[in-house]
């Protein structure tokens, strides 16, 4: 057996040559994601990073917790990367930020805006956070088979979850507030905190990713006064990451 990676605790024994990873950001829906897959068995958990392992599609499949925000997700990728791991798909959630994101809705992000931290220890600020194409389609593709409400189009991603929610209180509320009217002119679909470093360390490390979000809520609806709830089942968007990567691995076998 191998040494296994200090924050993640796997060795590439434990993987049994998983390429494929499902990265949901709370340790509590990776057996949730797993259950989805067959024959699922937990293989550690350590700090933010639970770890399953299972079958799809004739594959092996990690399913490992990333954790809140960039650092930990960057860690949780570089890792997996070291054990073979070349096509991560995120699954999780996030606030809509146009009107027509409904609570409920799901969003492919197809580029991430970097307003975090972590992107920038790896590649200068001009070089983008976008998604791999592949994925990105199997996403979509797969949203549209099975009927979801669904989007496709740049996220932003922030470092501090209060800094959106409560911008006004804070010293730089300037910058915050100017900053986020601007991302919504620019029609970003939705804010969360792990996509871009998601897509920059997958760049940087010739790795391919795509990200599927739950809109939890839209604070721009609410402004408006619009129709608006919160929403917490992820299932949808778990549907969505699952049926896309069997179709990344359906693909792979056919040679496409």
């Amino acid at each position: 057996m191998g040494e296994k990676l200090y924050h993640i605790q796997l060795c590439r024994e434990d993987l049994q040559g998983a390429r494929y990873a499902i990265l949901p950001g709370d340790p509590g829906r990776v057996p949730l994601i797993a259950a989805q897959l067959s024959g699922a068995v937990p293989l550690a958990q350590n700090r933010e990073y639970t770890s399953w392992l299972g079958e799809l599609e004739g594959e092996r499949v990690a399913v490992v917790s990333t954790g809140i925000g960039g650092p930990s997700a960057a860690i949780c990728i570089e890792e997996l990367a070291q054990l073979g791991v070349d096509t991560l798909v995120r699954v999780g959630t996030c606030g809509g930020m146009q009107l027509e994101v409904k609570a409920g809705d799901v969003i492919v992000a197809s580029a991430a805006i970097r307003m975090e931290g972590t992107s920038r220890e790896y590649l200068p600020i001009e070089f983008p956070a976008v998604a791999d194409f592949a994925v990105t389609a199997a996403l979509k593709r797969e949203a549209e088979a099975l009927g979801i409400d669904h989007h496709v189009g740049v996220v932003q991603c922030k470092d501090s979850f209060y800094g959106q929610h409560s911008p006004a209180r804070m010293p730089v509320s300037y910058e915050l507030q100017n900053k986020w009217a601007a991302w919504v002119r620019g029609g970003a679909l939705g804010s969360e905190m792990e996509t871009a470093a998601l897509f920059t360390v997958c760049s940087a490390l010739r790795l391919r990713a795509g990200a599927v979000l739950m809109s939890i809520w839209n604070q721009e609806r609410e402004r408006a006064g619009l129709p608006q709830e919160h929403h917490h089942d992820t299932e949808r968007a778990v549907r969505v990451a699952v049926g896309a990567v069997a179709r990344l691995i359906r693909a792979a076998r056919e040679g496409v």
